[in-house]
């Protein structure tokens, strides 16, 4: 009795938790509605439940944000601060769109609504858990968490050998980096003699233990782990076939969730956990973030899979995002968090605008699926216009003021040679996105729409020129949206400057 007296319970910060709460608590209640089969239920009140949960924790993450808050919550596991609470909002908004694309999805269908909705509720907990971590164990559970529901998501087309093959590479690569990670997280633990990021830290600021090839074996093994799950080159050969396989929702849930949640934890752990030791890690990251632009770059150059041309893309946009890591300052935090938020919005509108493309064209995902768009529905491809040209950099954009914050970061951080490798690999992607541009435009045009059980080809002039907008209006809806929203803080940046100037009091 004496013993369990002595033994205190962890101080518990429910109002802190309340938007991991709202998310755990929303995925059980899905996957416990689902059990009822009746179609209204499967169709419309699963995604309406998913859609609240979402919004619930994005509420709450609003409700809780204070500017300079960093109170540790669960005896220091987890710190629900700005930074924590922004990238809570921008999984959030990432999973939003994801169940708006996904209602018509034949995954949904496939792999059952509950169980879909589910998985990807539980990610976004995975995510949150790891952008909040300030320990080595909740670090790696957070990341395990995340993974796990994305590798039997990828493969929820059941019935397509591509979406199997996507799910068996996620999770056989995945597991290789998970292994990778956990033991750089053993070495750094047996090197610092500390699981949490501020003893971490004072061990290493301690004395010769910045120099310990324990510690350095175990950051490097470290940041490969780190490296795959980001798209990082050379640790990104998995990215376009996982793209490409998936169903495009998750694609597109992936390509911008998955890459916010590992670069939430990148930033936390180096300007966390080893600032003393950014002489020795920051090098080696700038060369790994020079190399990631150009390879991603080049590699989508030759790409006809819009799927795979915008995975190489990321990787591309994954070395712009580490050059704002590598300078290690509070302005290198605030362009990290800034481009996050907008390559959210520019990739979100070029996904969505695949999904009603691939849809009702007999091209897939093809470049040829877009021929003639701009004048079978011009609304779309303005959505896929904006993507392009803000991915691209192109001024009127918030591209263009993402890319110019980073390059800003890196030249008052003495790294000027990112900044300039920014601005080279902005121009070579000129050469993919502006001929996904010239597609829309100026090629022929192509007008399907859903005729079920069959589809129907209609010859130009036939039937309504918006034909595919109008049949899936979420879709359209989600491309719009962005795309509108990329134009908006391309014009007027101040509100989302202003956001991001609160979460680098964070670190």
């Amino acid at each position: 009795m004496s013993l369990l007296a002595a033994v205190a319970a962890p101080k518990i910060d429910v109002a802190s938790l309340s938007p991991l709460i709202a998310l755990i608590g929303g995925s059980v209640v899905v996957l416990m509605v689902s059990l009822a089969s009746s179609a209204l239920v499967q169709r419309v009140v699963l995604p309406i439940l998913g859609a609240v949960t979402l919004l619930a924790a994005g509420g709450l993450s609003i409700w809780i944000w204070e500017p300079g808050r960093v109170k540790p919550v669960v005896e220091g596991a987890l710190v629900f601060d700005t930074l924590t609470l922004f990238l809570t909002l921008l999984f959030a908004a990432a999973g939003l769109a994801t169940i708006a694309l996904s209602v018509r999805d034949e995954a949904i269908r496939e792999a059952g609504a509950g169980e879909y909705l589910s998985l990807l509720l539980g990610s976004i907990v995975g995510m949150v858990l790891l952008a909040g971590a300030t320990n080595l164990v909740t670090f790696f559970l957070g990341l395990e968490l995340l993974s796990i529901p994305l590798y039997v998501l990828c493969a929820s087309l059941v019935r397509r050998r591509e979406s199997l093959e996507s799910g068996l590479k996620y999770l056989v690569i995945g597991s290789f980096g998970s292994a990778t990670l956990l033991y750089g997280l053993a070495l750094v633990y047996g090197a610092t003699g500390a699981t949490g990021f501020n003893s971490i830290a004072r061990a290493v600021g301690a004395g010769a233990t910045a120099t310990d090839p324990l510690l350095l074996t175990g950051v490097a093994l470290a940041v490969t782990g780190l490296a795959f799950k980001a798209s990082i080159a050379p640790f990104h050969q998995w990215t376009p076939d996982v793209y490409q396989g998936a169903p495009t929702p998750i694609t597109t849930f992936m390509a911008v969730a998955t890459k916010a949640a590992a670069f939430g934890i990148i930033l936390r752990f180096f300007l966390d956990a080893l600032p003393d030791a950014i002489d020795t890690w920051a090098p080696a990251l700038a060369a790994l973030a020079i190399a990631t632009i150009v390879i991603g770059n080049l590699g989508a150059i030759g790409q006809r899979s819009l799927k795979r041309m915008l995975a190489w893309s990321g990787v591309a946009q994954a070395g712009y995002l580490l050059a704002g890591v590598v300078v290690g300052t509070r302005l290198g935090l605030q362009a990290t968090v800034f481009y996050l938020a907008i390559y959210l919005l520019m990739n979100v509108a070029a996904f969505a605008v695949i999904v009603a493309r691939e849809r009702f064209s007999e091209h897939g995902d093809d470049l040829r699926s877009l021929e003639g768009l701009g004048r079978a529905s011009p609304w779309l491809a303005a959505s896929m216009t904006v993507a392009m040209l803000a991915l691209a950099g192109i001024p009127g954009t918030a591209g263009l003021w993402g890319k110019f914050y980073l390059i800003r970061a890196t030249f008052e951080g003495d790294y000027g040679v990112l900044g300039v490798a920014i601005v080279v690999g902005s121009i070579i992607s000129l050469v993919y996105y502006l001929r996904v541009i010239a597609t829309m435009w100026f090629g022929p045009v192509e007008i399907r729409v859903p005729d079920p059980p069959a589809r129907q080809v209609l010859p130009v002039g036939g039937g309504s020129p918006e034909a595919d907008a109008h049949a899936q209006p979420e879709v359209a809806g989600v491309a719009i949206l962005c795309a509108a929203a990329t134009v908006f803080f391309g014009l007027i940046p101040a509100p989302l400057m202003s956001v991001a100037v609160e979460v680098g009091t964070a670190l």
